[in-house]
């Protein structure tokens, strides 16, 4: 077997750089390496995911390793996620990313203004 390389067009690595580029994978696995969160919770703490795309998140996380989903037997019936120990790796390699983009979005902002104003 040959050693992952995600500049190479068939790499399979590239399936997983494009669900830790995607923004609501960066902010849900943040504060789900911070406690297990029912879905609710989530929902209300990540402003402006709607249900489906929060549910899509929740599934791909699931199914990469990264979160674990746990029912509980109640009425209506009580759903909690949690970061796996490897969602846990991830995360860790996330939030600097994400501290870097609040520390840095004025920054960005005034580059894409000046680059529009330019254009």
């Amino acid at each position: 077997m040959q050693p992952a390389n995600a500049y190479a067009a068939q790499c399979p690595t590239r399936l997983v750089l494009d669900r830790v580029a995607d923004k609501w994978t960066v902010l849900v696995l943040g504060l789900l390496a911070e406690g297990p969160l029912r879905f609710n919770e989530l929902r209300r703490r990540v402003e402006g995911v709607s249900q489906k795309m929060l549910s899509q998140t929740l599934k791909g996380l699931e199914r990469d390793g990264l979160v674990t989903r746990r029912a509980y037997a109640t009425v209506p019936v009580t759903v909690e996620y949690r970061a796996t120990p490897l969602g846990h790796t991830l995360s860790a390699t996330l939030d600097p990313l994400r501290i870097w983009a609040e520390t840095h979005i004025a920054e960005v902002q005034a580059a894409q203004q000046r680059y529009d104003t330019a254009a």
